[in-house]
């Protein structure tokens, strides 16, 4: 069977729920589902989409809820306004500087929401997609694969999530559902204002790309589609680094 590949970024008629959805990366996943044809829900952590405004994110044409994805009860209790889904995108996270991590509470707190909240996120959602042939892809990063100074709780929930998506894929493929990760590098969003915004320490970083820029939403954006197309079908518990070269 060979693919059409005119339809092969063609979302319509699929659901797509992409966590924290509302500004970075999965707000620009978020969006190109959307212009894709998806019915595309988001989920943050603020009431409403209007606590949002001067944001940089595009919430036009996104249906948003509520909810904070490292509570276990309350993701596990969520009614969901679709009857289906095609395509689980979890992009929370979280990263504490100067050197907070290293306390015990906020080194809890962020492997919460970079890893705990995954599972939960995946486990509330997993009849759905396996009733459909549906795609998880979680945002991991670099970090998962080499040392992130100053940020413990960072590194070990990205490498935590590096293992759990190759666990999912492999449990869950006889059910029809494909576990994947996208591992970005560094990407302009508010959790790396503390580089992007420091113009020596930027200048250090840039000259460990070859690609000699940073990345961007779109770029995440794009890995995530093809990680959710029929182009991927037989793709299972690998993370695609996207970093400009940075790893080499």
């Amino acid at each position: 069977m060979s693919l059409d590949l005119a339809k092969a970024f063609d979302f319509t008629g699929k659901v797509a729920l992409v966590v924290g959805g509302t500004t970075g990366i999965g707000n620009g996943i978020a969006c190109a589902l959307r212009d894709a044809g998806a019915e595309t829900h988001i989920w943050g952590r603020r009431s409403s989409p209007a606590d949002y405004a001067g944001e940089d994110g595009d919430l036009a044409g996104l249906a948003y809820g509520q909810m904070d994805a490292a509570n276990s009860d309350a993701v596990m209790a969520y009614e969901a306004p679709f009857d289906r889904l095609d395509v689980l995108v979890c992009s929370q996270g979280l990263a504490l500087y100067q050197r907070q991590e290293f306390d015990l509470d906020s080194f809890r707190k962020v492997v919460d929401v970079n890893l705990n909240s995954l599972m939960n996120c995946a486990s509330r959602f997993r009849e759905m997609l396996a009733a459909v042939g549906g795609s998880v892809i979680f945002i991991n990063s670099v970090g998962a694969f080499r040392p992130t100074r100053g940020n413990p709780a960072y590194a070990a929930s990205k490498a935590g999530a590096l293992g759990l998506t190759r666990v999912l894929a492999q449990a869950w493929a006889r059910e029809g559902i494909r576990v994947n990760a996208v591992a970005p590098g560094l990407v302009d969003t508010r959790l790396t204002k503390v580089t992007v915004d420091d113009p020596d320490r930027l200048a250090a970083r840039l000259k460990g790309i070859p690609a000699n820029r940073l990345g961007t939403p779109d770029d995440m954006a794009g890995a995530a589609l093809f990680l959710a197309s029929p182009l991927a079908s037989y793709i299972h518990g690998q993370t695609l680094v996207v970093d400009g070269g940075r790893m080499l």
